[in-house]
């Protein structure tokens, strides 16, 4: 594997570590020439489905695009990048598990909403008020009540 800060084009592997519940691998790399680490991160690839947006158009699945949404709602709250990322992997395997050629963009959403839900109750409600589009304050109460139900049950 090339190296990310000097190009070099060899790199070796200095620990394998297994993430992810089995589901892929973290490496860290050492440069030969510029002796910087570095982590690389293996998983088995899977055919994803593309997105129907409300449109009615057609993209691929893009799994930065959740994370970035999820990263946005999630700002300036106490959630740990690690916790953030089992969240956005459990999004990408429930698509997954979907097994369907396209999904629609609100089932991905839906993913979405629930993780965060589990993560943080003003994520939740950051997210669903964009997702959703509230048109009143009726429908922004209801997301505050569901958030503040879904902590108590833990």
């Amino acid at each position: 594997m090339h190296c990310p800060f000097c190009a070099f084009d060899d790199t070796r592997v200095v620990d394998s570590r297994v993430i992810e519940d089995g589901s892929a691998v973290r490496r860290r790399r050492q440069c030969d020439d510029c002796g910087k680490r570095f982590s690389s991160f293996e998983r088995a690839e899977l055919r994803l489905p593309l997105v129907i947006k409300k449109d009615g158009t057609r993209v691929a699945f893009n799994i930065e695009k959740v994370r970035d949404g999820m990263q946005k709602s999630l700002e300036k709250r106490p959630v740990s990048a690690d916790d953030l990322e089992k969240s956005v992997y459990s999004v990408l395997r429930s698509v997954q598990e979907a097994n369907e050629n396209e999904i629609p963009a609100e089932i991905i959403g839906d993913f979405v909403m629930e993780q965060l839900r589990n993560l943080d109750g003003v994520a939740y409600v950051r997210f669903s008020s964009v997702y959703r589009e509230f048109k009143d304050v009726d429908e922004f109460l209801t997301a505050v009540r569901a958030a503040i139900g879904s902590q108590h049950h833990d």
